[in-house]
């Protein structure tokens, strides 16, 4: 038949049956492919990045994870930590340190996994060591360890806290004695002991020995005894004594115109009281100390002596007196000395007069103790009623 011509426009592939319909099918397919691979591309991407990023972060956090061991006070455990110091390790186990406390290695040092950290806390300590007290820090648990550690010898010390006692982080009070060696002088002994005592009573009842009244010891009972010490044990025994002493009178000196210049006349003599005192006696070891007055009464007063003092002078001259070498006579009679005493005692003064003489003469006291006008105007009174026979060696000077 003959070929014809195309006839109008068909429908769509898909409803036109044959090989064009397959075709397109298959383009289709191609255009879907092409389609489908970006988006494809798009999504694997992003998913191989995240199992790379994955694969090197392992790496990375295994390097970094550290296995250390951590002792605090001495209780270990072991941890895992990615801090890069010691510090920083400290900080991330809320680890609070003080210069008391000891931390090893050093805060700045770096950590390697495998590491040891100790750290161990300072604790404080009222240390009362031999009666003196202060303060110290010690990183030691223990009370043992703490004298270790402080250098306290604690051999026969006594201590206020055995050794196992713990020590906690708010700290301890401890009382130390160590053990020292003191001597005591008692009875005319020495005696020699080893002891901690807290005070010398106390070191006195170790060694047996006993304060009886008034006993004492040369240092005070409540004092630390020291190593090497030596105390004097002091017996003491007491007593009271009674004694009377005499009360001092006063002279009273009153002016007496009726009596010659130098003249003195008792008018009322004087006469010593008496008082009554109570003295306290201590005896030290044998040995008697100087008595203490505790009390006294006046049981008699005094009487005040009174003295008629002349206030008249003396003449100058003495009626057939006058005119006589009486300097030759005194340089003869006692080297010119008013205070002349001759070696018996007897004659005194100037011209060497006896003291009856001198009296009846008006003198009073002694002649010696006369003024020198005064002893040359009674020697020419004496002259005038005897001449020179008082004299019998030196009298003739006179007339020189």
């Amino acid at each position: 038949m003959p070929r014809q011509s195309p006839g109008p426009a068909a429908g769509p592939a898909m409803d036109v049956p044959g090989a064009g319909g397959r075709a397109e099918a298959r383009r289709a397919a191609r255009r879907r492919r092409t389609v489908q691979k970006p988006d494809t591309l798009r999504r694997l991407i992003p998913q191989a990045l995240v199992v790379a990023f994955l694969a090197g972060g392992t790496s990375a956090f295994v390097a970094n994870d550290k296995a250390v061991r951590l002792s605090i006070d001495g209780v270990p455990r072991t941890m895992h930590t990615f801090a890069d110091d010691v510090q920083e390790l400290l900080e991330d186990e809320g680890l609070r340190v003080t210069g008391h406390d000891i931390i090893a290695p050093a805060p700045g040092a770096a950590l390697a996994s495998g590491d040891e950290i100790i750290v161990r806390y300072g604790r404080p300590v009222m240390l009362t060591l031999d009666g003196q007290r202060r303060r110290v820090w010690t990183t030691a648990r223990t009370v043992d360890g703490a004298l270790r550690q402080l250098g306290v010898r604690a051999d026969g010390a006594y201590l206020s806290a055995s050794r196992s006692s713990p020590i906690s982080r708010t700290g301890l009070a401890l009382d130390v004695r160590t053990e020292r060696t003191v001597t005591f002088m008692a009875d005319g002994r020495e005696h020699t002991i080893r002891t901690n005592a807290a005070s010398v009573r106390e070191a006195l009842d170790e060694a047996g020995i006993e304060l009886r009244g008034q006993d004492t010891t040369s240092v005070p009972l409540t004092s630390f005894p020291r190593d090497g010490q030596t105390i004097t044990v002091m017996r003491i025994t007491t007593a009271e004594e009674i004694r009377e002493e005499p009360i001092d009178f006063e002279t009273e000196r009153t002016g007496d115109p009726s009596l010659l210049a130098g003249t003195d006349v008792v008018a009322q003599p004087g006469r010593p009281g008496a008082r009554r005192v109570r003295y306290a006696l201590r005896t030290v070891n044998g040995v008697r100390q100087k008595p203490k007055k505790i009390a006294e009464e006046v049981v008699r007063e005094p009487v005040t002596q009174q003295v008629k003092v002349g206030t008249r002078r003396l003449p100058d001259s003495v009626q057939g007196a006058d005119g006589l070498n009486w300097d030759a006579l005194a340089r003869c009679e006692s080297g010119g000395r008013p205070g002349a005493v001759d070696p018996s005692g007897t004659y005194g003064g100037l011209y060497q007069f006896d003291t009856r003489t001198w009296h009846a003469l008006g003198g009073s006291g002694r002649p010696q103790d006369a003024p020198a006008t005064e002893q040359t105007y009674r020697a020419k009174k004496l002259f005038v009623q005897r001449g020179a026979s008082p004299w019998p060696h030196c009298g003739r000077r006179l007339y020189r």
